[in-house]
């Protein structure tokens, strides 16, 4: 929860930094992106709390690939929107595969959920 709160916070503060401090329209386009997919997955992140109280157990492995892909995924794009070389950006993928492989497993939790429980 504590990784989840810090995670909503730099995405906030990076999406404000992409509106009011950066001129570079490259550069916004990537700290937006960046911070748009980090709070959705924050938000990911908060939810599996809920999922857990429900039963679905198996989603207490999601908030590692979700958190882990805001680092690779939003972070290489800070990185890049600061000056990193754009050959920093061929990480970002690695984010997004972690997304990807986090929202699968809430979906192998969901199944473990009985309705009528």
């Amino acid at each position: 929860m504590t990784l989840a709160a810090i995670s909503g916070f730099v995405a906030v503060a990076v999406g404000a930094f992409a509106a009011h401090g950066v001129h570079d329209p490259k550069a916004q386009e990537w700290l937006r992106t960046g911070s748009t997919y980090g709070f959705m997955h924050t938000m990911a992140t908060l939810a599996c709390a809920t999922f857990i109280q429900v039963g679905a157990r198996r989603a207490r492995y999601a908030p590692a690939f979700f958190l882990s892909g805001v680092v690779i995924f939003s972070g290489s794009l800070y990185a890049m929107a600061l000056g990193a070389p754009r050959w920093f950006g061929a990480i970002t993928p690695i984010g997004g595969l972690l997304f990807l492989i986090g929202w699968a497993v809430l979906a192998w939790a969901a199944r473990g959920v009985d309705p009528q429980a």
